[in-house]
């Protein structure tokens, strides 16, 4: 029998492994994280406090270096910005959580517009209601949409799934031209929006995007805790599992069909409530709106943050709608730019602005570990040493043998 044992080769090269790991530095997301993961709950909440008053107070603020004026409004522009990234979010569910490619989202965000556009605007002929109850309204109707198309179409994967989302995107956008009640191209005038006036102007008009920026902003706290909550429970669990590996997941027990209807059906009630958001503030909705273009910027916004991740998708929800209008007094060379933008940050980030959250908690722990040790050298001897006593020599039995064979 051979002096060497195998068990002690591969103890040696895990030590070596951690020792190598032990003089790496992990990336600045990764350090911030830990960094973020030191402090206490109450300092975590203040600083989350200081960002979320920053964050209402942007348009009030307009730092120079970042405004979109004099081509456009800088409070419409953050409001554009905090559309985006609701967008996003629920897009995020479908694309980032579940793994499943939509290309047709703009038709979830098409069917919310529409949603308040019919029941607010003079020009339907339906009953008028608040406008404020066509926002719950849209997410439902666009929920009874996302478990249509779903139910029939997530047998599907990849690239055939793909094709079906946009196509469902073409078919709502030739369904608003074609069908009459829906007006196609004249639209729908003077959509509703929240009530509230202040010497007897209204608060809520298409020329004053703060208000609308406030109300957007607030919607995605609310939406940021409800998505965080949802995560950490079995479905976002099953998400997980479903997007890494689908087949593992079903043979595990995860009835992997429900739970992406599931995804779907969260993804499209928030999308249908970014379109009610958008049609209250512009107040004009017609079928030029949602087509295949805005559809694919929505899914660039996710890849761009992070799939899978809330503050990137947000982030880079932000940064696509922020870069066309930062450039505007460009004419057509904002899209060069913006198209610059995106490659340099696909090439340098190609897993996006922000990892996927599951990746980052794996590893957090084992970086967390070896930057907590007294050294890596001592590490490394101690796991050497360990499997060398672990290791029974040549022609010795092992330890657990001999006990069995005294019993």
């Amino acid at each position: 029998m051979s002096a060497h044992s195998p068990l002690k080769s591969v103890a040696a090269k895990q030590a070596a492994a951690d020792k190598k790991l032990g003089h790496k530095r992990p990336g600045w997301w990764m350090r911030t994280k830990m960094w973020w993961n030191d402090r206490s709950r109450w300092q975590q909440w203040l600083i989350l406090l200081v960002v979320v008053v920053l964050a209402y107070l942007l348009p009030v603020i307009n730092p120079p270096l970042i405004t979109t004026e004099p081509a456009n409004d800088f409070a419409i522009s953050c409001f554009n910005m905090a559309l985006y990234a609701l967008v996003a979010l629920g897009l995020n569910v479908v694309v980032g959580q579940a793994g499943l490619l939509d290309l047709g989202y703009i038709g979830f965000f098409a069917v919310g517009a529409y949603t308040a556009s019919l029941w607010t605007s003079p020009d339907s002929a339906l009953v008028h209601i608040p406008y404020l109850w066509t926002l719950p309204l849209a997410m439902i109707v666009t929920v009874v949409f996302g478990i249509a198309l779903g139910i029939p179409t997530l047998r599907l994967r990849g690239d055939y799934l793909a094709i079906v989302t946009l196509g469902f995107g073409e078919i709502i956008r030739l369904l608003a031209t074609i069908v009459p009640a829906l007006k196609g191209n004249v639209g729908f005038q003077n959509v509703g929006r929240p009530p509230g006036e202040v010497d007897g102007t209204p608060i809520f008009t298409a020329s004053n995007g703060l208000p609308w920026y406030w109300l957007t902003v607030t919607i995605i706290i609310l939406v940021m805790l409800l998505l965080g909550n949802l995560e950490r429970s079995r479905v976002g669990r099953a998400w997980f599992a479903i997007r890494e590996d689908e087949d593992a997941a079903e043979i595990m027990g995860v009835p992997t069909f429900r739970f992406k209807l599931a995804a779907f059906g969260t993804g499209a009630a928030l999308g249908g409530l970014s379109g009610a958001l958008l049609a209250g503030q512009v107040g004009f909705v017609n079928n030029q709106k949602f087509d295949v273009a805005t559809s694919i910027l929505f899914l660039a916004a996710v890849i761009l943050g992070g799939q899978g991740n809330k503050v990137g998708v947000i982030i880079g929800g932000a940064i696509v709608a922020y870069i066309p209008l930062r450039f505007t007094a460009l004419g057509g060379w904002k899209y060069e730019i913006f198209g610059v933008v995106l490659v340099l940050l696909m090439i340098f980030r190609a897993q996006g602005l922000f990892g996927k959250m599951p990746k980052l908690l794996t590893y957090s722990a084992r970086i967390r570990r070896v930057f907590h040790r007294e050294g890596p050298g001592e590490s490394a001897g101690g796991s050497d040493d360990q499997a060398t006593a672990a290791t029974p020599r040549a022609g010795e039995e092992p330890a657990g043998r001999k006990d069995d064979d005294e019993r």
